[in-house]
């Protein structure tokens, strides 16, 4: 852990208005008697136990902030897959197909959902008598070449007490973007990431497909806090792995209550297939780290099949943490006094002023209220720093959420004033200045060229033109045409290669 500068009166701010909640709320009275249990019905990089064997259905991180170039709209990014290695082939990374990919939007406070946007998957595969994602370059996503795709429907439910009133589909066989295999095979990656994004009715946009990870943080917490001497600090972990990313950016009036309650709380979740048919939650995700570091392994896979509604059997966790009584044993920095209010006031609450939707349910999501504009310089530690755009009024993809966690899991509002951090303040990719603000995805072939390989023909390339489809009457012009030159590295390739494609040929007819 580290310390770091930020002004005084950015701490200052929060803490007035933490101090003003706690004053006029009574909190620890009301949050229990307001999380009374209902009927039973994070970040997320591998935080539950049973989630972790399946990645396709596995949330990692949930966004949620006031477009910075369309501040009438409201952009939500949820992803899924941790740890895509880019050069993981053959099997690249796709949506699962029996997977409901759900967005929950609360936009009256009362810890459940009235809009829910739900993302469902289908995969194309053009010929399957070989082993490639990809049997030429890509230059479109419509390219013959491109063997495996998929597409994307979004259904629009409205929902009144959990249950469907009415449901739209406003996208149907949208294109997914694909793994980002490397050079050879998508030579503009970004052309592709264009063509995905597609504008629907009514104002709204969306985009599917894979991202480099934006969460940025140092993950070797894990062993023992950093090492047990802060000796692990200052290394992105997440660098040069992807996700698999769903962006939504939806006109801001179509998911708020009303102007006079700008205030909406969100979170995502995925549904799997059972064996009979029916759909089971298998994971959830609102606020960042929650799952990974506040819930305790025997409840880890309980919230994953959870609903907010359901979050008072939670409560515990949050006023009385374990990270502190870590932090105190290994750094000997005094754990703040228990029970956490504070905690369950930003965390399960908003903060009273900023976020806090009146009537508030006490509950776990990402509560954004969208009438604050967008902050023309954003600042890392967001609310901390006197940002009200930011973390944890929503999630912006700049935001370092786990600074501002630990911060305040240390007692930054209740007068522990501390600086600590994971030393890695940003991501190692730039984020785009237009939507899905996503960094494109880190591409298979990242790595050096072979010896004595130049990088404008190299034999990445000439195998990628060798195994580009031939000619609608069947001859071998093309494969004869791309071994013109090649050195004898390159001529041992692509006559495998020509054998192989030869073989398939044969027994395709």
């Amino acid at each position: 852990m580290t310390t770091d500068s930020r002004s005084g009166a950015g701490r200052r701010s929060l803490a007035t208005l933490i101090c003003g909640a706690l004053a006029a709320g009574g909190l620890a009275a009301a949050g229990a008697s307001a999380l009374e249990p209902g009927a039973a019905s994070a970040s997320s990089h591998r935080e539950a136990p049973l989630i972790s064997g399946t990645p396709q259905y596995d949330n990692t991180d949930l966004y949620a902030f006031v477009s910075p170039d369309k501040p009438d709209t409201t952009t939500i990014i949820a992803n899924w897959i941790p740890f895509e290695e880019p050069a993981g082939g053959p099997n690249f990374f796709t949506f699962a197909e029996d997977a409901q990919y759900d967005i929950h939007i609360d936009n009256n406070g009362d810890a459940q959902g009235e809009l829910l946007f739900r993302y469902t998957f289908e995969t194309h595969v053009k010929n399957d008598r070989t082993f490639l994602y990809n049997t030429g370059p890509v230059t479109s996503l419509d390219d013959p070449d491109l063997n495996i795709t998929q597409t994307y429907d979004i259904e629009l439910l409205k929902l009144k007490d959990q249950h469907a009133v009415s449901r739209t589909k406003i996208a149907h066989d949208v294109p997914v973007a694909p793994s980002n295999v490397g050079k050879a095979s998508m030579p503009d990656y970004g052309t592709l990431r264009e063509q995905a994004v597609r504008e629907l009715a009514g104002g709204t946009t969306t985009f599917a497909g894979q991202a480099d990870d934006p969460f940025f943080l140092d993950l070797r917490v894990f062993d023992l806090l950093y090492g047990g001497n802060l000796s692990e600090v200052g290394n992105d972990t997440l660098k040069g792995y992807n996700v698999n990313s769903v962006a939504l950016q939806v006109p801001t009036h179509l998911i708020t209550e009303s102007a006079d309650q700008p205030v909406v709380g969100i979170w995502s979740t995925t549904q799997r297939e059972n064996a009979e048919g029916h759909f089971v939650q298998v994971s959830r995700l609102g606020s960042p780290l929650v799952n990974e570091v506040v819930n305790p392994v025997g409840d880890k896979d309980t919230f994953n099949a959870s609903a907010p509604w359901d979050d008072a059997q939670f409560l515990k966790n949050a006023t009385e943490p374990e990270l502190p009584k870590l932090i105190e044993a290994i750094y000997k920095i005094p754990a703040p006094k228990e029970p956490r209010d504070d905690l369950v006031d930003v965390f399960l609450k908003g903060v009273e002023g900023l976020n806090q939707p009146p009537h508030v349910r006490p509950s776990e999501m990402l509560r954004l209220n969208t009438s604050i504009e967008p902050a023309a310089k954003p600042k890392r530690l967001g609310v901390l720093d006197g940002d009200t755009a930011g973390f944890p009024n929503g999630r912006r993809l700049t935001d370092d959420v786990v600074d501002a966690a630990l911060q305040v899991v240390e007692g930054e509002l209740v007068g522990a004033k501390n600086d600590l951090g994971d030393a890695v303040d940003a991501n190692d990719k730039e984020f785009g200045a237009s939507f899905p603000y996503l960094a494109n995805p880190t591409e298979g072939s990242r790595g050096p060229l072979a010896k004595g390989v130049d990088g404008g023909n190299d034999v990445r390339s000439q195998l990628g033109d060798a195994l580009r489809p031939a000619g609608a009457d069947g001859d071998d012009t093309t494969l004869v045409a791309a071994s013109a030159g090649a050195g004898a590295g390159g001529l041992l390739l692509i006559g495998v290669a020509l054998m192989w494609w030869r073989r398939m040929r044969r027994r395709a007819y």
